[in-house]
């Protein structure tokens, strides 16, 4: 029978069973204001007190196993399961059985809300139960099933996608062999024209070249001319939002912590039904440290991922997508600062766009652009890239290489398609592509999430380079099957597709020759003047036509980009198009010859060095607050694109 030592109270019976434990330990009031909040969410009315701070975790578990008459498990006594499915099945649900031979199962609860509900009513119809069921505080519960189970789980991350759909997995990429492939099939034609008829084959090959590079800055072009409409105000209540899980990779970031939980404090979202993992390299003692440092709030919890497999960030989500529990996943970097209605604001476009909508891309912007010229021309670039071209794939619903930021996903199309490949450098690009290719759709909402830039050349050509490689990467993944590739995607989103991944590849490898053939006529002064054959004529002119247009178009979208934004490029990053180009050609070449040397090497980028964000989180260790963090103002009218 259940033990209730309040059941004389004149409240209980008035009360939902989760409160009623709290009768007598708490203030009547809050216990009152706890039930409202609860009605009004949809949750157990124990999960409020404690999202509010009213108690702790461990202390409502208590209480709660003491009106059911129940055993508190210890951590150490929980037997988690040893296999990754299992161990997975248990983190979603709460509940760990054993069965040991010739008793009756046995079962460990994580259980809060209407769980408890269920619990009570189950105790009622069968007394005897009581004997066979003990209670663990979910935080520590999740924590030991991690710790047993996290490296089957790191795996089974590891083997999925390559095991599911191995010709879809950099995995199974030998780039050496396919860039051999190509060399052969491509290369040894093209040689034996050049030998016979060199002009001839020069044009052949920078026509081809052109005719890529000239319909990449088209579609860039194209795109300048499509208004986005405004997004659709969130319309869900409260009660209506479901449980939204944010994963967020985190690697040798200990100075952002403390900025990031309050930038993820600050989320207009009801804590009750948010699922926060900070996903931290089991041995990055630094980042731990900065964690464990914090009181985080009872809806972050840190989760460690094991050191097998590929030392990558999507091998990092897709380990901690085991035991994320929302029905959706949205993925944040270190140094983000989404805007505070952004998870309501992707929840609208997904309820608007209909159950097709597989992801939804909050528009990225860049915040400290004021801090040297490769960061301003760097946040000029991400105006053009997520506020100009996007919005317009998306209304033409063509496949969209993601940031990797600000990702907002249905949690089941994730499974579905094998999440996150651990062996690609560009996880969201390749992920985007596979939603695509299964049939699924993305949206652009224009919710900002600021973020920051490198500021110094070394550390953005150490990005570039792997951006480019995943690039590089996704491309030759997925041209192992052309014909599949065009039936699942059609043959104009496969176009567009392969101008958008192939068309900045190229142009940054071939500008360094283009360049040296201009400086070359300008110094012999041949520029303009008549060519000894039409072949040299129409090489000199598909150069400089491909030279000077790349140029303006670059300048064109970002113009369009910074002015929605509410800004105007400067005068250093317009003039410096073409040293900006010349270091995105260095950045190709070196991502070409990793691709060859060390495929599925992660090149760290190190955040928390804006100038901006150091002064905050300097602020925030004197002040000793974990409180909000002063954000930009929100819209369009922030200079989120510095000035330059």
């Amino acid at each position: 029978m259940l033990a209730s030592p309040v059941a004389t109270h004149p409240h209980a019976e008035a009360l939902p069973f989760e409160l009623r434990p709290f009768i007598g330990h708490l203030p009547h009031d809050d216990i009152q204001a706890a039930a409202r909040r609860a009605r009004r969410l949809g949750v157990g009315g124990d999960q409020v007190l404690i999202a509010q701070g009213t108690t702790d975790a461990t202390a409502a578990t208590g209480l709660l196993a003491a009106h059911l008459g129940l055993a508190v498990v210890d951590p150490d006594g929980i037997a988690a399961p040893q296999d990754a499915a299992t161990a997975e099945a248990v983190l979603r649900t709460g509940v760990c059985v054993e069965s040991p031979a010739g008793t009756r199962p046995r079962f460990t609860l994580a259980a809060r809300g209407r769980d408890v509900r269920r619990l009570a009513r189950a105790l009622r119809r069968d007394p005897a139960l009581a004997g066979r069921v003990r209670l663990a505080e979910p935080g520590a519960f999740r924590r030991t099933v991690m710790a047993a189970a996290g490296p089957v789980l790191a795996q089974a991350a590891v083997a999925r996608l390559p095991a599911r759909d191995p010709l879809k997995s950099a995995a199974t990429l030998d780039p050496k062999r396919v860039l051999g492939r190509i060399a052969l099939v491509v290369g040894l034609p093209l040689a034996a024209l050049l030998a016979l008829a060199p002009e001839q084959g020069v044009l052949l090959v920078q026509a081809l070249l052109s005719l890529v590079f000239l319909g990449w800055v088209s579609l860039r072009l194209a795109a300048c001319t499509y208004d986005p409409p405004a997004d659709l105000p969130p319309t869900l209540d409260d009660r209506q939002l479901p449980v939204y899980s944010l994963l967020v990779p985190l690697y040798r970031e200990a100075a952002s912590v403390p900025h990031l939980v309050a930038a993820l404090g600050a989320l207009d979202y009801p804590p009750e039904k948010l699922d926060i993992k900070l996903v931290v390299e089991a041995d990055d003692a630094g980042t731990r440290a900065a964690i464990a440092a914090l009181t985080l709030p009872s809806h972050m919890e840190e989760v460690p991922v094991p050191a097998i497999g590929p030392r990558t960030k999507p091998k990092a989500l897709a380990v901690a997508l085991a035991a994320a529990r929302g029905s959706f996943i949205a993925v944040y970097d270190a140094e983000d600062l989404p805007e505070p209605d952004q998870l309501r604001r992707a929840l609208e476009a997904f309820r608007h766009g209909g159950p097709k909508v597989a992801c939804v891309q909050a528009r990225l912007a860049i915040d400290n652009g004021d801090d040297s010229w490769i960061a301003a021309s760097f946040a000029a670039e991400y105006a053009a890239q997520f506020d100009v071209l996007l919005p317009m794939l998306s209304a033409l619903g063509l496949p969209i290489l993601l940031g990797g930021t600000s990702n907002h996903f249905r949690r089941r199309v994730l499974d579905e398609v094998g999440g996150w490949d651990p062996f690609n450098v560009t996880e969201d690009a390749d992920l985007g592509i596979r939603l695509a290719r299964a049939g699924w759709q993305t949206r652009v909402i224009s919710s900002t999430t600021f973020e920051e830039a490198p500021v110094s050349t070394r550390a953005w050509l150490g990005q570039r380079t792997r951006w480019l490689k995943g690039w590089a990467q996704t491309l030759l993944v997925h041209l192992r099957q052309p014909k599949a590739l065009m039936t699942d995607l059609g043959e104009g989103p496969a176009l567009a597709l392969l101008l958008l991944a192939a068309g900045p590849f190229a142009a940054a490898l071939v500008h360094p020759f283009c360049v040296a053939l201009l400086l070359a006529d300008m110094l012999r002064g041949v520029i303009g003047l008549p060519r000894g054959s039409l072949a040299e004529a129409l090489t000199s002119a598909l150069t400089f036509t491909t030279l000077f247009a790349g140029y303006a178009g670059t300048a064109a979208i970002t113009w369009v980009g910074l002015r929605r934004r509410a800004r105007v490029p400067g005068l250093k990053v317009v003039l410096g198009i073409p040293f900006y180009w010349l270091l995105l050609s260095a950045a190709a070449w070196r991502a070409l010859f990793e691709l060859l040397r060390r495929p599925h090497h992660w090149q760290k980028t190190e955040h928390g060095v804006a100038r901006r964000r150091v002064a905050q989180a300097a602020a925030l260790r004197r002040s000793g607050s974990m409180g909000v963090a002063k954000r930009p103002p929100a819209g369009p009218a922030h200079a989120a694109s510095a000035k330059a």
